[in-house]
């Protein structure tokens, strides 16, 4: 009788102390994730709510007009407003273009790139590392100015270089716009992604690397049947990340906007689009709107790269 009180006892004191151990635990990290909770909901929840407030009103004019504008419920107004408008419609158009272009150079290139960086010699590589992600540390306004002087004829040496070896582009023209615009955020985003790409490479076994060497695979073998598939996590989040970035084109195009000649217009993009509607003509009801389109697009495309990569992954 006595060795089973003692066995009830011993259990019981396990099971209080597991129940300590576990709520401690819980209260560590509820401590730990409050900052986080607390920041998001301040910086993305609660403007996202805001949004969709300010989507559902807009402003009229009451009576005579004396009385200045007042606000008033619109519904759905906003919405239908935006997606009726053919500017906002053709932006999207634009950004279909956009990542048809960027996106394949973007990924490619920054995977070959890590590729090369992984077999080179260990000076070279740190070189091109730093070189490779020294235009990511400059700010995309002072990227596009640069690259603004690059662009414009009689100021820059590389279109000078290019008149005198007989080949003309217009970068400003309508033809020549998307590509400029392109090339500015390859030279901006392509070293960050190599550093993605690279660290992953540097993470895969280097004893497969060396068994297939030894059973007869070439460099080609190896990127294409051992690298690649091994790194294709980070293939994904940085495909994830490129299609969601190509959504909020904005600077390099606002920037463009401004040099005389430009092609690009006040709502060449979607959130140029939202910008204009904002600042522009003073309606916060429709930019709001517009804004909200565009991040359930971006939901939308998110949604289908995650699925897409699960699914692969599933294969795997």
């Amino acid at each position: 009788m006595s060795s089973k009180t003692a066995g009830t006892g011993t259990t019981k004191a396990r099971t209080t102390k597991a129940r300590t151990t576990k709520a401690r635990t819980g209260i560590a990290a509820a401590a730990l994730l409050t900052p986080f909770f607390a920041l998001f909901t301040v910086a993305m929840i609660i403007p996202v709510g805001y949004a969709v407030y300010l989507s559902l009103f807009t402003e009229k004019q009451s009576g005579l007009g004396f009385d200045g504008p007042r606000t008033v419920f619109h519904g759905l107004g906003n919405y239908t407003a935006a997606l009726g408008d053919e500017a906002f419609r053709d932006g999207f158009w634009v950004l279909l273009g956009y990542c048809a272009l960027y996106i394949p150079l973007m990924v490619g290139g920054a995977l070959v790139i890590s590729l090369l960086l992984d077999t080179a010699m260990a000076r070279a590589r740190r070189f091109f590392q730093l070189a490779l992600f020294l235009p990511h540390a400059i700010p995309g306004l002072i990227a596009a100015l640069i690259w603004i002087y690059l662009y414009t004829p009689g100021l820059s040496p590389v279109v000078s270089a290019m008149e005198s070896g007989g080949i003309g582009f217009d970068f400003f023209s309508s033809e020549g716009t998307l590509p400029a615009i392109v090339n500015i955020a390859l030279w901006e985003w392509l070293g960050y992604n190599v550093v993605i790409f690279y660290a992953s490479l540097q993470a895969v076994d280097r004893s497969l690397l060396e068994a297939a060497t030894v059973d007869g695979a070439g460099n080609w073998r190896l990127a294409f049947a051992i690298k690649i598939p091994l790194i294709r996590s980070s293939l994904m989040l940085v495909l994830l990340f490129t299609v969601i970035g190509s959504l909020q084109l904005f600077t390099e195009p606002l920037i463009l906007n401004r040099g005389s000649g430009s092609a690009v217009t006040s709502t060449w993009t979607p959130n140029m689009y939202a910008y204009s509607a904002a600042f522009e003509r003073n309606d916060y009801g429709l930019a709001a709107a517009a804004s909200v389109l565009i991040a359930l697009v971006a939901a939308l495309l998110s949604f289908v790269v995650t699925r897409f990569s699960n699914r692969k992954g599933a294969r795997a």
